[in-house]
């Protein structure tokens, strides 16, 4: 069962011309961008994820597919699941097309340490997506705490998310581990959430 919906998600996400535009044109701009810098890469790899992950599972709820969903798996807490796996997979297809030219350029490590993180930012994605439902809170509530929480207050250095990723994809294993616990703390909040009533959306 499990299998099966990690494939119709995937699916949905090959099929839905909205999605595979927005890999292309992420995918497109990662390349340009690992030409001239591989940190700029990192943290566009980052944030298409982060982008990637929260439309991908907010949709069933913008599109009101999410009761059709639950009613052909009653198990929610599988559900979930499979919505973080399936974002797992499209964030390493990403970040290995986007990183290509890093690759090409011989920045091995600098590809390695990203592909480390990246995988725990989807799931960081996917779990506040399903915690939030709404893909546009989650921006741009997101953007405003990166900006003035975590960039003009903790100056990029502080212990959380954004920060953290950006130090772990630079290959500081604390900070790897910080954003671990992010995502964990994420996920447990996912798990609750997802047995909310879903008329309210």
């Amino acid at each position: 069962m499990m299998i099966a919906l990690v494939r119709s998600e995937l699916y949905r996400m090959a099929t839905v011309r909205s999605n595979w535009l927005s890999i292309a044109i992420l995918g497109g701009l990662g390349l340009l961008f690992g030409v001239f810098d591989a940190d700029a890469w990192q943290l566009l790899a980052g944030v298409g994820t982060f982008g990637l992950a929260v439309m991908r599972v907010a949709q069933h709820h913008q599109h009101r597919t999410a009761v059709l969903l639950h009613l052909a798996q009653p198990n929610r807490t599988l559900t979930l699941v499979g919505h973080l796996v399936a974002s797992v997979v499209v964030a390493l297809v990403f970040m290995t097309l986007s990183g290509a030219t890093v690759l090409l350029d011989g920045d091995i490590r600098q590809f390695r340490e990203t592909a480390a993180v990246v995988p725990l930012m989807a799931v960081f994605a996917a779990a506040n997506a399903a915690i939030f439902r709404r893909p546009t809170w989650l921006f741009l509530g997101y953007g405003g705490w990166f900006i003035f929480v975590e960039g003009l207050a903790g100056r990029l250095d502080a212990p959380l998310p954004f920060s953290a990723y950006l130090s772990a994809g630079g290959g500081d294993r604390f900070s790897l581990l910080v954003f671990a616990g992010w995502t964990t703390l994420s996920v447990v909040g996912a798990l609750v959430a997802v047995h909310r009533d879903l008329v309210g959306d």
